[in-house]
């Protein structure tokens, strides 16, 4: 059977000590105090789990208890008691954090459903704690595998950052993790129990992406039936994580711009700004220095974002960190899709450990449970189950021009290969993204597919597995 909560009833007449007592018996554990100084001393050795306070009373008052209850019992919930029903003393009360206000003489009903409510109140906030802490602990730098000195490094500034309110810039290649870092700034900050927010820049065209970030007025264009609150505004008192910032455009740099400077939005349609408090941590990918010579990215944005970089190594910069995250990988992806867990081949390992890794950690997290799904049970995962990108024959320049030249290799044919190469690299680092892949290789889709067509270039085929076995334990 759970045990009563437990209430402190405080009040300098023993007969409403008692009345109340009384009222709350069955209910609840009870225990009494009848000044603030002998509260504060019966809460510095016990715990409750609501106060019954009474505003006027003799030495410090109830408004002065409720105050120091709150510095030092955050969840502790409070309901005050008084005989006046002046509002200025209930807003005080309200002000300085107290969960009700109840007027004497009160109805016992009242007094019950106010105490449960309390109640319940200081319960759910305690679990919303608990769980703000498990979210913050997932993220936390204890848990980004990283042994290498490159990650080292990365960690160390992102503890120092951290602390402080200035913007970041995190750099890196596709799939190194750039939102993981993120998530630890925010968390390890002074704002970890304010909002995070994200939003990737790249994913809405500018017309939404506008309206997503800065919120609209009703009215302000044909859809806008209503006032929509932009994800800078939820973030207040937090941090928004703007990934891909690259993609954005001028005109809403300008307004990115502007609350980094001064504080403040203008949502779509809106002749007022709104103040808004929001740490920025925005990430890209692209190079900056190429973006800002081209026109395409603003350089007084660039200054205020980059107050402090953080550059991801790619994970072929890092290698020692590939046992590692492949052990993590294979238990995380055992207990995602409830299956046994299965060992590696040792070819499997060494291929695993040879590889490129174009698409860095998510590629590696990927392949890992490809190679879960795709191996039968009881069997050790050999290569057979990896993508084709790891057994396809990579030529080289040198290799294709010695071909050519000693005339086993026309020349068109050569052309063909090395356009082969490129083309697979690009699809094999956007993950067989055809739009992106074009824009990597600088030109549209639609050449693209035909190219593509016309090579003979495949999407990965899936494949079996098996041969002998080495734990993943064994890396």
């Amino acid at each position: 059977m759970a045990s009563k909560p437990v209430v402190l009833i405080v009040d300098d007449e023993p007969g409403v000590r008692e009345s109340i007592r009384m009222v709350l018996k069955d209910s609840h554990e009870t225990a009494t105090a009848d000044c603030g100084e002998a509260a504060l001393e019966w809460l510095a050795e016990n715990k409750c789990d609501l106060v019954l306070l009474d505003i006027l009373m003799p030495g410090i008052d109830g408004l002065e208890v409720l105050e120091r209850i709150r510095d030092r019992h955050r969840f502790l919930a409070v309901v005050m008691l008084t005989a006046t029903k002046t509002v200025k003393t209930a807003v005080a009360a309200m002000k300085l954090g107290a969960f009700d206000y109840i007027t004497k003489p009160f109805d016992v009903e009242e007094l019950r459903l106010a105490a449960q409510r309390a109640a319940d109140n200081a319960r759910l906030r305690r679990e919303v704690e608990d769980l703000r802490e498990a979210v913050g602990q997932r993220y936390s730098l204890d848990n980004i595998i990283g042994e290498s000195a490159a990650m080292q490094t990365v960690f160390k500034t992102v503890m120092a950052v951290a602390k402080s309110k200035s913007s970041v810039l995190v750099t890196g290649e596709s799939g190194t993790g750039k939102e993981l870092i993120a998530r630890a700034i925010h968390f390890h900050s002074p704002r970890a129990r304010g909002p995070l927010v994200t939003l990737n820049c790249a994913a809405l065209p500018e017309n939404l992406l506008e309206s997503e970030l800065f919120g609209h007025e009703r009215g302000s264009f044909t859809d806008a039936i209503e006032k929509k609150i932009g994800q800078f505004e939820l973030a207040h008192g937090g941090t928004i994580f703007l990934d891909e910032i690259a993609e954005m455009s001028p005109g809403l740099q300008a307004k990115l711009l502007r609350i980094l400077e001064e504080g403040e939005l203008m949502r779509v349609g809106a002749v007022r700004p709104v103040r808004v408090d929001v740490r920025v941590v925005a990430a890209t990918n692209r190079n900056l220095h190429e973006a800002i010579d081209q026109g395409r990215f603003r350089r007084d944005l660039y200054y205020r974002l980059n107050v402090v970089t953080v550059e991801l190594p790619s994970l072929s910069a890092r290698k020692e960190d590939i046992t590692h995250l492949i052990r993590h990988f294979l238990k995380l992806k055992t207990q995602k899709l409830e299956i046994e867990p299965k060992k590696l081949a040792q070819e499997t390992i060494d291929q695993l450990l040879s590889y490129s890794w174009p698409g860095n950690v998510r590629e590696l997290e990927n392949v890992i449970e490809r190679l879960l799904v795709l191996s039968p049970d009881g069997e050790p995962v050999g290569p057979e189950a990896l993508p084709s990108d790891f057994s396809r024959p990579r030529s080289s320049g040198t290799a294709v021009r010695d071909e050519v030249l000693a005339g086993r290799m026309s020349i068109g044919d050569a052309v063909d290969e090395f356009e082969r190469d490129l083309i697979a690299e690009a699809l094999s680092q956007t993950f067989h993204n055809q739009t992106r892949a074009a824009e990597l290789l600088g030109t549209t889709r639609r050449i693209l597919k035909y190219r593509i067509d016309k090579l003979g270039i495949s999407s990965p085929q899936d494949s079996g597995s098996g041969t002998q076995a080495v734990g993943a334990e064994g890396l």
